[in-house]
């Protein structure tokens, strides 16, 4: 017989709020015929059940192994108590009391339920652009506290009607404590600025169809959109938003859609599709229909399919690919309230699409690429912040910084780290106050106390200002130490291992910029081990904007003619390379790609970050023979570029094509990698290679060292939750300094 009078606690953590945990387990509960109550409390999810044994064993079972397919149970506490009779199960009301470690839900893509019934003339939501349930809709966005009810979230402005209401309150309901719930009658409503009358979706649809460029407030914030087939709006709009060569991301209807332009794998597909919805970095057709100013001299599109249920309208009624980028100028954050929009975008927007529920947290789209057989994460944002990555560890509660380029925090509690969206460059008061509010909205959020703060070694940075002045204990954490340590931290690692930090610059512990580093890492520590032999770099930050500064700088360090690089300023800048005059010596990896693109007469000025090895990469024929690239060295191995800029001068003067010189130069690298990476294995017994740094989001340079050093029968850890840019040297960062001070 049963047990009829067995009482148990069940304290479930993760995140488990906002994914409609609560009405999974009261229906569970329920099947079972237990008695009790669910609710939300700061740190997750309570269950107080009584019944039989067996249907107690049976909740947790249930707990553990089939949550909602939105949450993620990272602990299940189980303590007995004694019956005291309980009543009916029910949802109870929720708790906010301290610590934290409940997880709030990223924002989830408009499900496919919802979508039926946006699309159904006889639904009560018909065309209703604000539809969600407990499985999509609105979630970090809106959420200013926890525990994760309506009550703290900016839905909390709108009262559901009564139709709602009883959905709110139905079991069977596919809206069961769907936070959000709304409908036409009771919920947000959509407008265009200054015109109350009309259709607002049909005015921005015709607006579109004319060549308008229409500011459209989505989730985190604004998208700038127009005809992706139109040449002259796209170019209207990058004069409109000084943004002259970085490409757009475009938002397609439907999958055909895509393919007509992309090639589209299997792997990418499930990214696309997937409830994430991030943009997919996918192969450009040679017969695409949209215009070349979409993504200039690239070969990949950013794509993306509608994830709002505005959106789906939208490009629907469309009927065809919109370009969809951040409403903002180049650089700045997003924009995020109405009247926000309507001052900043003033010069470039000719519609404002709006919408009258406000955005808490901004947070632009995610950017991924399939690469390898894995979905990588180039840009962490909507659809994975705020989901917390586990260290392997207990430590305190420690603040990190990040970089000043890609700039994003990261918190950590216990043993998790949770990461802010991407922020931007640190280069406007804008950008600084944005990380300033992410800051206080991830430590509210998580009641994270931080008792250090972890920022990079360069003292100039605008991350180790605000670091310094948060008032507590800093630790100073090398910039390819963090890149090192946050590829450990994505791949559940604490080293030691080879670690390969490849990117445009980071302050060296030298006072040189590195950038073509070669470590024996772990968390606590590391040991510079090899490096790209350095040459100087001449005008400082002018070097990372003019490429041709770098093919001088490399063609003069290997003792060939200047005159090749043709620019006014080039014997001024000789001088200074000459005379070790503002040209501090380098050893970036970044900076090499630089010279060589220039050098192959593809981009001596770059208007965006690593425009110069991106349309490198781009006309890169895919199998070449590599040119010499010696490493050598008996402390410090060095990887001399010499012989490879010579040998790129000579097949230049053979007339060779800059697709040649990109396949060798690319198969250069890897070859040259692989081999420096064999000597450190002959001096440490390491096998393991952990790649990081900006240059590793080139699909071309990772395969083929990954295939090199494959062969050289090493392991290789490659970023997948975490950018290998700056974007995840706060990873590396908040790692570094809760190992370091774990006890």
């Amino acid at each position: 017989m049963a047990s009829p009078g067995s009482r148990r606690i069940l304290r479930v953590r993760g995140t488990v709020q906002g994914v409609g945990f609560r009405p999974f387990v009261y229906r569970a509960a329920v099947d079972l015929g237990l008695r009790g109550s669910v609710w939300n409390d700061a740190d997750g999810v309570v269950i107080d059940a009584e019944g039989s044994v067996e249907a107690l064993d049976e909740l947790a079972r249930r707990i553990a192994a089939e949550p909602p397919p939105r949450a993620i149970v990272e602990a299940l506490d189980v303590e007995n108590a004694r019956a005291r009779g309980l009543g009916t199960f029910a949802i109870a009301e929720s708790e906010a009391q301290p610590p934290v470690s409940a997880r709030v839900s990223p924002d989830l893509a408009a499900c496919p339920a919802c979508r039926e019934e946006m699309a159904n003339p006889a639904d009560r939501r018909f065309g209703y652009p604000f539809i969600n349930c407990t499985d999509c809709g609105p979630r970090y966005s809106i959420a200013r506290d926890v525990p994760y009810d309506r009550a703290r979230t900016t839905m909390s402005a709108f009262s559901m009607c009564a139709p709602c209401e009883r959905e709110y309150a139905d079991p069977a309901s596919r809206r069961f404590h769907a936070e959000p719930n709304a409908c036409p009658s009771c919920g947000p409503r959509l407008f265009v600025a200054g015109s109350p009358a009309g259709s607002p979706l049909q005015e921005a649809v015709a607006a579109l169809h004319r060549g308008a460029i229409v500011a459209v407030k989505g989730l985190g914030g604004f998208h700038l959109a127009c005809d992706a087939r139109d040449p002259a709006a796209v170019r209207r709009l990058r004069e409109r938003k000084r943004r002259s060569d970085k490409p757009f991301a475009v938002m397609f209807p439907d999958r055909p859609g895509v393919e007509r332009e992309t090639h589209l794998d299997t792997g990418s597909r499930a990214a696309l599709e997937g409830s994430r919805r991030p943009i997919v970095l996918l192969p450009r057709r040679r017969d695409s229909a949209l215009a070349e100013d979409v993504a200039p001299r690239l070969r990949e599109l950013g794509a993306f399919l509608p994830y709002t249920p505005l959106h789906h309208l939208l490009v629907g009624s469309f009927g065809g690919p919109l370009v969809m980028t951040s409403g903002n100028l180049s650089e700045e954050p997003i924009a995020a309230e109405n009247r926000e929009a309507q001052e900043r975008l003033a010069g470039i927007a000719d519609v404002f699409l709006l919408h009258d529920r406000d955005i808490h947290m901004r947070a632009d789209d995610s950017v991924v690429r399939v690469l390898l057989g894995r979905e990588r994460v180039l840009r962490r944002a909507r659809g994975h912040v705020p989901e917390a990555i586990d260290l392997g560890f207990d430590g305190p509660d420690v603040l990190a910084v990040g970089a000043d380029l890609k700039n994003v925090l990261c918190v950590t509690a216990g043993g998790a780290a949770i990461l802010s969206q991407h922020i931007g460059d640190l280069e406007s008061y804008e950008a600084v106050r944005f990380a300033g509010e992410v800051r206080e909205n991830l430590e509210r959020l998580f009641r994270v106390r931080p008792s250090l703060v972890a920022h990079d070694l360069h003292p100039g940075y605008h991350s180790t200002s605000i670091a310094r002045r948060a008032g507590l204990p800093t630790l100073g954490v090398q910039h390819h130490h963090a890149h090192v340590a946050s590829c450990l931290a994505d791949n559940g690692r604490r080293g030691p291992v080879i670690g390969v930090a490849w990117d445009g610059t980071g302050y060296g512990t030298d006072g040189t910029v590195w950038g073509g580093e070669i470590l024996v890492a772990d968390l606590a520590g590391f040991e510079r081990v090899g490096r790209i032999r350095p040459v100087p770099l001449p005008g400082g930050d002018a070097a990372v904007r003019e490429p041709w500064r770098m093919a001088l700088s490399h063609l003069m360090a290997a003792g060939l003619p200047a005159a090749r690089v043709q620019n006014p300023s080039r014997a001024t800048v000789e001088a200074m390379i000459r005379d070790s005059v503002n040209a501090v010596a380098t050893s970036s990896a970044g900076r090499l790609f630089d010279a060589v693109a220039s050098l192959a007469g593809l981009c001596h000025v770059t208007s965006y970050e690593g425009q110069a090895a991106m349309e490198l990469e781009a006309v890169s024929e895919v199998e070449a023979e590599a040119y010499p690239l010696p490493v050598g060295g008996d402390g410090i191995l060095e990887i001399d570029p010499r012989p490879l800029i010579a040998a790129v001068v000579e097949d230049l003067e053979r007339g060779a094509s800059a697709a040649r010189i990109g396949g060798r130069f690319h198969a250069s690298l890897a070859e040259a990698l692989a081999e420096a990476c064999a000597r450190v294995r002959s001096r440490t017994g390491l096998g393991t290679v952990a790649l990081s740094g900006g240059c590793f989001q080139s699909r071309r340079l990772t395969e083929l060292t990954v295939e090199r050093l494959g062969r050289a029968g090493f392991e290789v850890l490659l970023h997948a939750r975490v950018p290998p840019s700056d974007a995840g040297i706060a990873l590396g960062q908040a790692a570094v300094a809760a190992w370091k001070n774990r006890e």
